[in-house]
C-alpha cells in the first residue's frame, strides 16, 4: 500500500456508533481497533474484549502521512475502527487509511460517544420490587432502580442519566420518590440532586456522608446506621460499611444488599481515596465492615455493587451481582486475619480515579460545574477497588 499524504475530500469516511460497535464485541466479532489518542490516555482508558486488537499510535505523528511501521501493524483483510477523544481527529486518520486502501470506520463521537453508553437489565431476585441494574461500560459504574407499588428509588445514580431513571420509573407505573447515595463518589458525579430537581424526588445522603461536610443548594435528607427508607411495600435498611469512606453505606431490601463501593463482585475496596495518609486505618475499617456483612448474612445474600471492572465475569444474564457465599468460598481477602488483609489491600493499589479531587468537591457541593463539564471530569475507569486483577480465584 502506498504512504500517501494527509488528504481531505468531501466524501465522507465511514462512522459506527458506540452502541453499534459494543454489539460487536459482545457478539465476540473480531474488532481491530486504531486508537489515535496520545500514549498515556490509551494506557488510562481504552476499549478492550476478549475479541478486540487495538494499536495505538497518536494523531499527532501521523498527520504527514502512514508511517511504514504502522502500515507493518495495520490488518489488510479486516475492517479498522479508529477512535480518538471526541470522534474529529479520528474521521480524518480514517480518511487517510481509506485512501491508503484500508477497510476503515471511525468511531463516532469517539471516547466521548462511548462514555454516553447506558445499559439496563432486571436482576432475578425474590421479594416485593422490580429491581433493575444500569451499567456504564465505559467506566463500570453501576446503578439500581427500585421499584414497588407505584414508588420508586435509584441508587447510586450518576447525573449524566438522569433522563434514563424518570423514564424507566415511568415506564414501570413508578414516581421515583428517592435517589439515594451509598457514599460521597470518587469516580463518577452524583446524580442525586438532578433528579431532586427533575421529579422533585428526596435526596438522600448516609448521615456519616454529610458528616464529611456536605453542602448542597437544595434540600436532602440524611440516613442513619439501622434507618429505613420506605418505597411502596418494601423498605430499604442502611447498614454504616465504613473503609472505603467514612460515610460508607451498604443498603439491604430483602436478602440484597447494595454493597456501593465496599465490596465488589471480584475485588473489595480500596481505602486511600478520602484521605491517603489514613489508608491503613481506613482498611482496618474495612475489614470490620466486610467481616460483619459475612457474621450477619446467610450465603445467599446478594450482593449487588456500585461497580465493575475489566477483570469481572458477568452472569448469564450479563447482570454484575454475586452470592456472598461465594465470594467467601472464592475470594482470599474475606478470609484473612486482620493484619494479612490490611497488608494486601494497601499494597500497590492502582492509580486513583482522574480527577477525583474534583468530582468529590463537585459531590461535596463544593464545586458546580456545567454538564458537559461534569460528564468530562468523570470520563475514564473508576479505579476503587484495591486491585485491577480479580481477587477471587
Amino acid at each position: 500500500m502506498s504512504d500517501n499524504a494527509f488528504v481531505t475530500t468531501e466524501a465522507a469516511v465511514e462512522e459506527v456508533t458506540p452502541e453499534r460497535l459494543k454489539e460487536r464485541i459482545d457478539a465476540g466479532k473480531d474488532v481491530f481497533l486504531l486508537d489515535v489518542r496520545s500514549e498515556s490516555d490509551h494506557e488510562e482508558w481504552r476499549i478492550d474484549g476478549a475479541s478486540v486488537e487495538s494499536v495505538n499510535y497518536p494523531y499527532f505523528e501521523l498527520l504527514d502521512g502512514i508511517p511504514e511501521e504502522l502500515h507493518e501493524r495495520l490488518p489488510d483483510d479486516q475492517r479498522i475502527t479508529v477512535l480518538c477523544a471526541k470522534g474529529g481527529s479520528s474521521e480524518m486518520i480514517a480518511k487517510t487509511l481509506e485512501d491508503n486502501g484500508y477497510n476503515v470506520e471511525h468511531l463516532e463521537r469517539g471516547m466521548k460517544g462511548w462514555a454516553r453508553i447506558y445499559e439496563c437489565v432486571e436482576l432475578d431476585t425474590d421479594g416485593d420490587a422490580t429491581i433493575a441494574q444500569y451499567r456504564r461500560p465505559s467506566s463500570g459504574c453501576l446503578a439500581y432502580l427500585v421499584v414497588s407499588d407505584g414508588e420508586a428509588a435509584v441508587i447510586d445514580p450518576l447525573r449524566a442519566f438522569t433522563e434514563e431513571y424518570v423514564q424507566d420509573a415511568r415506564a414501570l407505573g413508578a414516581d421515583l420518590t428517592y435517589a439515594v447515595d451509598t457514599h460521597v463518589h470518587a469516580d463518577h458525579i452524583s446524580g442525586i440532586r438532578a433528579l431532586a430537581e427533575e421529579v422533585d424526588a428526596t435526596a438522600v445522603l448516609p448521615e456519616t456522608a454529610d458528616a464529611r461536610g456536605v453542602d448542597y443548594n437544595r434540600e436532602y435528607e440524611t440516613i442513619a446506621d439501622g434507618e429505613t427508607l420506605h418505597i411502596g411495600d418494601v423498605d430499604v435498611e442502611a447498614i454504616h460499611t465504613p473503609g472505603h469512606t467514612t460515610g460508607m453505606t451498604t443498603y439491604r431490601i430483602g436478602n440484597v444488599l447494595f454493597t456501593g463501593d465496599g465490596l465488589f463482585t471480584e475485588s473489595v475496596a480500596r481505602p486511600d481515596l478520602e484521605d491517603p495518609e489514613a489508608a491503613r486505618d481506613a482498611a482496618r475499617t474495612l475489614y470490620e465492615s466486610l467481616q460483619a456483612l459475612i457474621e450477619r448474612f446467610d450465603d445467599d445474600a446478594v450482593i449487588a455493587p456500585a461497580h465493575y471492572s475489566d477483570a469481572t465475569t458477568p452472569n448469564d444474564d450479563d447482570t454484575y451481582t454475586a452470592d456472598l457465599g461465594t465470594l467467601v468460598d472464592t475470594m482470599d481477602a474475606l478470609t484473612m486475619d486482620q493484619e494479612t488483609f490490611i497488608d494486601y489491600i494497601v499494597t500497590d493499589m492502582p492509580p486513583r480515579p482522574a480527577n477525583h479531587e474534583k468530582i468529590i468537591a463537585t459531590n461535596l457541593g463544593q464545586q458546580a460545574p456545567d454538564d458537559e463539564t461534569a460528564f468530562e471530569l468523570e470520563l475514564g475507569p473508576n479505579n476503587c477497588a484495591a486491585s485491577e486483577d480479580a481477587m477471587t480465584n
